[in-house]
């Protein structure tokens, strides 16, 4: 069989004399450009320094959106969320040492949450590389061993004539299933010296397709027709490789209950019939898929989070479907099969022909959720809920949310309805502060005809606040809605639980309202009784805002440790 990329293309007689006789004036950051672009890129995030200024002076020379903010951390959780958004390979380009440092938080992230960003930093100039003590400003003796153990792949630029072959091979890694970040590095002096190499016209980078083994769909498609309970578990790779629909197609024919993890939230209605939501941390859903006697788990690794913290354990047959290598059975023994979601859900679809008929699966959802409802309306926790309640009144049903680690999100991965697939992200994959604000600046790049929220405690805000400036730069349309406490709340929570007493978990605070409006940006403080309204309003507006809503916040008491 011939495969279309197998075919090898003749130039063009205009191709030819263009390759004979590239414009003068360019260099290796015009090549990097040019390969991304023809790659299919189109936006680019970032922040200079003085070993990347070649790579960005050819910006100058480009098509290529370009979209600045002010730390590389921010930079890369936005490239984060247009990569969750398109599904598109984010570029990321960086300068060297401590800024390609600051990025690593972001970085690992999004290898945490399968997201595809292409990091393409500087180095040093080639005379320092090698791990000698040259001196040189950022000199680092082996930079791409701090990204080695964060990221899909890293590729080592020496000469010019390498860079097309090297992003091209970076954007296929970091598009093949799993997604995930990769890393590029070019020194100085390649970027800047002058190239004679032909410009680069087109792209050449095929993400490798990761079907499941004909033999293991097999056994898989028998042991979910003939289950008395099966129930399905469904992760964020169900989200990346867009299989909600095949998904919701399976468990309808498998008359299944479905639980999304938070990183797998929208892939399956919140309001079906088989839905359980995703009351992860809640024991009677945990007793619920411990008693499937056949469990299908779909993009997920059944990690910390997933598994109720790892209290999870499952007594009848497990099948799991995994992208990522790593996470395949590495929690529970299965049936593993290593694929990418959507193409072993069409494959399961495809074997199991007949509906497996079971009138008594919404009842038995009915019943969990009811028990769930009842251990959280026994806690005295309206506030928190009718929060809830007022952010999804007022976000349009398809906006895209993007939520920090607070109090208010870890209610949100349970208890929220994101009304769709790929709307809902968090930073849960690795727990870092300050994700929420600048990947929606993101997420409005890569669709500035939606709003989109952003959710954050005080403490996480005080991380990504300087990006007040680029929303307003770019004119992006974010609402953040701040919720202030006066700290770490959720800290403060664990310590008060654990210890009796807090230490680290105050914090003096700005008016953030005033502090929006030195920006340029318009803020609005709020009340529980006026947050739905004033939310609404701003998700409403053109451009940025923040909405700061003063409120202590607590937590539904957990069901992993003893009572």
């Amino acid at each position: 069989m011939t495969h279309d990329h197998d075919l090898v293309l003749r130039p063009t007689a205009a191709q030819r004399e263009a390759a004979l006789n590239p414009p003068p004036g360019r260099t290796g950051g015009d090549l990097v450009v040019e390969t991304l672009a023809g790659l299919g890129a189109t936006t680019v995030f970032g922040l200079p320094g003085q070993h990347a200024l070649g790579l960005f002076d050819a910006l100058r020379r480009s098509d290529l959106r370009y979209v600045g903010l002010r730390v590389e951390n921010n930079a890369g959780f936005a490239a984060d969320a247009y990569g969750r958004i398109t599904g598109e390979a984010a570029p990321l380009l960086l300068s060297t040492g401590p800024g390609a440092l600051t990025s690593l938080a972001a970085l690992q992230e999004a290898a945490a949450a399968s997201a595809p960003v292409l990091a393409v930093s500087s180095q040093i100039p080639t005379a320092g590389l090698g791990g000698g003590r040259h001196g040189y400003l950022h000199e680092l003796p082996d930079q791409s061993a701090s990204f080695r153990g964060v990221v899909k792949s890293v590729h080592t630029v020496r000469t010019q004539s390498q860079i097309p072959s090297a992003i091209a091979a970076a954007w296929e890694s970091a598009l093949t299933a799993p997604h995930g970040p990769v890393w590029v590095e070019i020194p100085q002096d390649v970027l800047l010296a002058e190239t004679m190499i032909p410009v680069v016209t087109g792209g050449d980078a095929f993400p490798e397709e990761l079907p499941p083994r004909p033999e293991l769909t097999a056994v898989a498609a028998h042991l979910l027709a003939t289950a008395a309970r099966p129930a399905i578990i469904a992760g964020g790779g169900v989200v990346r490789a867009d299989a909600a629909g095949k998904l919701r197609q399976l468990a309808e024919r498998l008359s299944a209950p479905v639980v999304t993890t938070f990183g797998g939230k929208g892939a399956f209605p919140w309001t079906h019939p088989l839905s359980l939501q995703s009351w992860l941390e809640d024991r009677h859903t945990t007793d619920f898929l411990q008693d499937a006697d056949v469990l299908l788990v779909v993009g997920s690794g059944l990690g910390e989070l997933s598994s109720n913290y790892h209290t999870f354990k499952p007594r009848g047959r497990v099948v799991q479907i995994e992208a990522d290598l790593g996470k395949l059975e590495s929690n529970h023994p299965a049936l593993g099969i290593h694929a990418d979601a959507r193409l072993a859900l069409q494959a399961l679809l495809e074997t199991i022909e007949e509906p497996r008929e079971d009138t008594s699966a919404p009842e038995r959802v009915r019943e969990v959720l009811a028990k769930v409802r009842a251990r959280i309306d026994g806690q005295e926790l309206t506030l928190e809920q009718d929060l809830l309640a007022s952010i999804r009144r007022a976000l349009p049903s398809r906006a895209p949310s993007f939520w920090d680690m607070t109090i208010l999100a870890y209610w949100a991965w349970s208890a929220f309805d994101p009304r769709g697939a790929n709307t809902m992200h968090s930073a849960q994959g690795s727990g870092g502060l300050g994700y929420a604000f600048p990947a929606a600046l993101g997420a409005a790049v890569a669709d500035p005809t939606s709003p989109v929220l952003a959710v954050s405690g005080d403490g996480g805000a005080l991380y990504s606040v300087a990006e007040l400036a680029t929303a307003r730069q770019y004119d992006l349309n974010v609402t953040w809605l701040i919720v202030d406490d006066g700290g770490y709340g959720i800290l403060r929570e664990y310590m008060t639980d654990a210890f009796g007493a807090t230490t680290g978990t105050e914090l003096t605070r700005p008016d953030f309202v005033a502090l929006a409006e030195s920006f340029g940006v318009p803020g609005v403080r709020t009340s529980p009784e006026t947050l739905a309204e004033d939310l609404a309003k701003a998700l409403a507006t053109p451009g940025p805002s923040v909405v700061v809503l003063p409120a202590v916040l607590r937590m539904f008491a957990p069901t992993h440790v003893p009572g």
